[in-house]
Order: structure tokens, then C-alpha cells, then sequence
């Protein structure tokens, strides 16, 4: 549970005095919510941050001591530059009824096939969007990639997803392969080199030949 209060100073010099008072500026919106400005503890936001992430976790959210609590996210944080501090936090108020799209982590479980012969296994999509009810935001998409050999991939459409989670999409995207190391690589394309090299050696040597 995170607790705030309301604010009723805006600009930046109030955001500066509430900021060496270990506190945070803060927005609270949502599809049927007006928006209003709110000050939080940093300590307090500091722990929700550490316990599930930037978008992907929901929790409670007390204004001013008040009986009821909100469901909320944290849409969106900005840090300074330098000091990584908190300056800023926008809090989206969800409906728990509603599904939203939240981007969650890709989790490879065990080794490939193609890494025991020599290959790498390369994550394209190191987060993946879902979409699915507020309760339901799973921590991660977790593949097996233990069968995967040097040359196969794992597509978007490949994943199997449990419950009434989607992972939407419009193309069938790469997530992650296995691909021949760079030295394979390069040596396969030396190989070719050399073997074009020494067609086009033969075609010369025949072409002297027919016009000898």
C-alpha cells in the first residue's frame, strides 16, 4: 500500500521544497478518473519500485488517510540525470475489470542444443507487451529453449500462454535464436569467398582455353 496526500502548490520551486523533504511530486489519472495532483513519500515509492517494477505491478493507494483505497500504477517516473533521484510520478488508476497492455520480461530456461554444438543463443525481444486484466499481469514470459538448435527461432506465435493472457501482435516477430558463432560465421563466409574465387578462377581459365 502506498500512501499520499493532495497538493496544492505547482511549478518548480514548490517541486524543489518538496523534494528536500524526502517527498515526491506526483499525478493521478485514469479512464474515469479526474486528474489530481498528489505528494508521496520517496522511501515509500522507493520500496513499491523495488518490489515490482515501473508498469507492471498494481497496488493500493491511500489519498489523505481516506476509508477507501485505488488500484493504481505507476505509468511513468522521471529520474534526473545525475543523481538518479525521483522527481516525478504519473499514477494511472486502473479498473480492475478492464485489460491493459503492460510489458513484462523474456525469461530463457534451460541450454540449447545449439549452444552444446558451438552456437549462441541470441534474445531479440528482451520484453514482450501482454494484455490481460490487472490481476493477472504475469511476472514473466518464460520459454524452454532446450531444444533449440543452431538455426531455429522461437516467433511470437510460438509462445503458448496460460489463462486469459494474449500477447498481442501484428507480424509474427522473432523473439529469440540460436545462431552460429561469429568465428562459424566467418569462416563460412571466407569459405564462400574462397569457393567463388576459385569459380570465377575456372571460367577464366576455360574462357582462355576456348579463345586459345
Amino acid at each position: 500500500m502506498l500512501k499520499a496526500e493532495t497538493r496544492k502548490t505547482k511549478g518548480n520551486s514548490p517541486a524543489r521544497a518538496l523534494r528536500r523533504e524526502g517527498k515526491v511530486p506526483a499525478v493521478l489519472y485514469g479512464p474515469k478518473t479526474e486528474p489530481s495532483m498528489l505528494t508521496l513519500q520517496a522511501f515509500d515509492l522507493d520500496l513499491v519500485m523495488k518490489r515490482g517494477g515501473l508498469g507492471r505491478t498494481v497496488f493500493d493507494l491511500v489519498v489523505d488517510d481516506g476509508a477507501g483505497s485505488r488500484p493504481v500504477m505507476i505509468k511513468e517516473m522521471q529520474r534526473h540525470p545525475l543523481s538518479n533521484a525521483m522527481l516525478h510520478v504519473d499514477l494511472y488508476e486502473v479498473a480492475m475489470d478492464r485489460k491493459i497492455r503492460v510489458r513484462v520480461p523474456v525469461i530463457a530456461t534451460g541450454k540449447p542444443i545449439g549452444v552444446e554444438n558451438g552456437g549462441v543463443l541470441q534474445i531479440i525481444r528482451r520484453e514482450l507487451e501482454v494484455y490481460c486484466l490487472p490481476n493477472e499481469i504475469p511476472a514473466n514470459v518464460t520459454i524452454d529453449v532446450t531444444d533449440l538448435d543452431i538455426g531455429n527461432a522461437v516467433h511470437v506465435e510460438d509462445i503458448p500462454m496460460t489463462g486469459n493472457v494474449e500477447i498481442p501482435h501484428e507480424t509474427n516477430f522473432t523473439v529469440l535464436t540460436v545462431s552460429a558463432t561469429r568465428r562459424d560465421m566467418e569462416a563460412g563466409a571466407e569459405g564462400e569467398a574462397a569457393a567463388g574465387e576459385a569459380a570465377a578462377a575456372g571460367g577464366d581459365a576455360k574462357k582462355e582455353e576456348t579463345e586459345a
